[in-house]
């Protein structure tokens, strides 16, 4: 008998499934035993796949979950970011505001990748005119570890991040700073990296990385904004993006990505992509380590 539309499990359904997945690779879910019963199959080459019968929806955001879900635990860190802008390329306006360049889809899918990663991270800049919590509220899940990147230590200890208790937060400094870091927010939320900030101030991402996975935090959600997830990309940290365009023209506002200059079109990065809908919103899947070749010249 074939199943009615009805009785198709969707979305409500597959997202239990996906915090399971994150739960095992954290070691907080014992690991379960896979048969020809279960909704999930494992391949050790292909990762994983859905069986059975599922509605679009729940296909869909599987597979564009699918990359964070592959993480394998005790493997090698593993970044993703994220950033939303407008047609123009703009992420807030020239003021600074930003609520919200993207609609509701959106921001549902910026909780779901919270509560896949162990980690998120933001720049100062975003975290002193957001205030953001960095939360998993609008969805089911954990919350991540919040990292709030500050070499210059310019954040105040009143922010939501260090005063709300909802997750555990860490300031990152270099650590020549730490003890004073530690003086304005405690030292169980400093993490001081050795060699963070290089010649002209300039920040090693790698350094920070390399911090972030000694302390068991491996699978790091870059959420921004524009400046911070530039760096990572142009450090070459970031494995993948998710880059969310709004239907709004916002004018001579503050541009998304920065990245250094190409003199040729034949040296732009063209990353391999996928394109998926969210409401009005169109959202750009980037493989930054999957890098097609130039498009021959006619």
């Amino acid at each position: 008998m074939m199943p009615t539309q009805s009785s198709i499990p969707g979305v409500d359904a597959l997202w239990p499934l996906c915090l399971d997945i994150v739960g095992q690779r954290r070691g907080s879910v014992a690991p379960q035993q896979r048969d020809a019963r279960s909704p999930l199959a494992w391949d050790p080459s292909q990762g994983f796949a859905l069986r059975g019968v599922w509605d679009d929806g729940a296909v869909e955001l599987f597979e564009l979950l699918k990359p964070v879900l592959d993480r394998p635990r005790g493997g090698r860190p593993w970044l993703i970011g994220q950033l939303g802008q407008s047609l123009d390329g703009c992420v807030a306006t020239h003021g600074g505001d930003s609520n919200y360049v993207n609609g509701p889809e959106v921001l549902v899918h910026l909780h779901r990748l919270r509560a896949l990663c162990d980690a998120v991270i933001v720049g100062a800049g975003t975290a002193a005119i957001d205030n953001p919590q960095l939360t998993t509220r609008h969805v089911a899940g954990s919350h991540p570890v919040r990292v709030l990147l500050d070499p210059e230590l310019s954040l105040p200890s009143t922010l939501r991040a260090f005063t709300d208790g909802q997750a555990p937060t860490l300031l990152v400094s270099d650590a020549s700073r730490a003890a004073e870091a530690e003086e304005r927010v405690g030292a169980d939320r400093v993490l001081g990296v050795p060699g963070l900030t290089g010649a002209e101030g300039v920040l090693d991402l790698h350094a920070l990385t390399a911090a972030l996975e000694a302390h068991g935090l491996r699978v790091l959600f870059v959420e921004g904004g524009g400046v911070t997830v530039s760096r990572f990309i142009a450090q070459g940290c970031l494995d993948r993006l998710h880059l969310s365009i709004a239907p709004v023209i916002i004018g001579a506002g503050r541009p998304g990505l920065q990245l250094p200059r190409s003199a040729a079109m034949r040296d732009c990065m063209r990353p391999s992509g996928r394109i998926f809908r969210m409401g009005a919103d169109v959202l750009w899947d980037l493989d930054l380590r999957a890098v097609q070749p130039a498009a021959p010249r006619g």
